[in-house]
């Protein structure tokens, strides 16, 4: 049996990040393939979770005082969600006799035949601080047979000019491509000759029933659940209405952004467990979050998204393909949160999705 390598952002302390790891290794291992997560930590993915941030990129100092002061006000609540994610990562993500790895060199003695980078946002330069060889598979390595690219995302439809030289050379290290958004395969079109796919993020190869083994539910009833990557105060001034008008509590998951939440329940602690459970209990789902959507969806929950400044394209994308656009919240239209969806429907496109996805996977993992 061939080993197969998972090369992703499961470093991050951040709950979209981890459960897309958790959901691709988990659906390949269902499959009878034997795979894993490589334990890749790069300091430029989890410096900017340190008490004094770390981000290598643009002012260094002044972004690690600011992330410093916002973690000074979550005190020791910031050690036990770190802790949390620790947790996590070490029960569902990494097996005991890995190793860590910090640099490029450190890939060469794998034992991996396959590997597989993606999914999330490894070709977006703004997360990675510049485009990264690893997470296109261009390193040297004397058991590496082929570089399979999952559900890969720029975080846009396309990159800066700027890196489309470096992108050029990159992408030739990887011999099959999948995107998650659709939009994107023109660009890439430029600089790889090969039949490009579009899949989905990996938490949807997954069902309901197989997140709610690894959810924990929380003790509240009667909540609007809030998760932001993008202070948004329009989406706060929405969910306390929305709140108010349902007689519901509203329970925000701490994750690092300032949003104006007077009158919010914050969880602090909360780690991809938690996270879920939020989320399958909650009456309603406010966001602009995409895996916060995305569970949303798997969960059967009424939702509405607010776009991301930053990755427009991921939201746009995923609620354009399970036909929920009436969902996005746009300005002064009025988003009817409590109107029908055919779930079914939905349903079944979500098995289509991951048909599509099993035969680029086992396809690939054949040749």
């Amino acid at each position: 049996m061939k080993k197969v390598g998972i090369l992703t952002f499961h470093c991050a302390d951040n709950c979209g990040a981890m459960l897309q790891a958790y959901g691709l290794k988990r659906y390949l291992n269902k499959k009878g393939t034997k795979a894993d997560i490589i334990d890749y930590e790069p300091f430029f993915m989890t410096g900017r979770h340190w008490w004094i941030p770390y981000i290598p990129a643009g002012n260094i100092i002044k972004t690690g005082l600011y992330g410093w002061k916002s973690n000074l006000k979550k005190g020791r609540f910031f050690f036990r969600q770190r802790a949390n994610m620790k947790r996590f990562r070490k029960e569902y993500l990494i097996e005991k006799k890995q190793r860590k790895i910090f640099f490029t060199y450190q890939m060469r003695s794998l034992p991996y035949q396959y590997y597989i980078v993606g999914s999330d946002q490894i070709w977006n330069p703004d997360i990675t601080c510049g485009l990264r060889k690893v997470y296109f598979g261009g390193f040297k390595n004397r058991n590496k047979q082929k570089v399979i690219a999952y559900a890969a995302s720029l975080g846009g439809p396309a990159l800066s000019e700027q890196y489309n030289k470096e992108f050029s050379d990159l992408i030739k290290n990887v011999d099959a491509v999948s995107v998650r958004e659709s939009a994107a395969i023109m660009y890439i079109k430029q600089f790889y000759s090969g039949k490009i796919f579009a899949v989905p993020d990996p938490v949807f190869l997954l069902n309901k029933k197989e997140w709610e083994k690894i959810e924990r539910l929380p003790d509240q009833d009667g909540y609007v659940v809030v998760y932001v990557t993008e202070n948004n105060s329009m989406l706060s001034d929405y969910v306390k209405t929305l709140a108010k008008n349902h007689g519901l509590s509203i329970i925000r998951i701490e994750n690092g952004i300032r949003i104006s939440d007077e009158g919010f329940i914050v969880d602090y602690l909360a780690g991809p467990s938690e996270f879920l459970g939020y989320i399958h209990k909650a009456d309603y789902v406010v966001t602009n979050s995409f895996h916060a959507i995305a569970f949303s969806i798997i969960y059967h929950k009424k939702f509405v998204a607010f776009q991301h400044s930053g990755a427009g394209e991921r939201i746009t994308n995923v609620l354009r393909y399970y036909g929920l656009e009436d969902r996005l919240y746009q300005g002064n239209i009025n988003v009817k949160i409590d109107d029908m969806i055919d779930w079914d429907s939905i349903e079944e496109k979500i098995k289509k999705s991951a048909s599509a996805a099993e035969e680029f996977l086992m396809k690939n993992m054949e040749q």
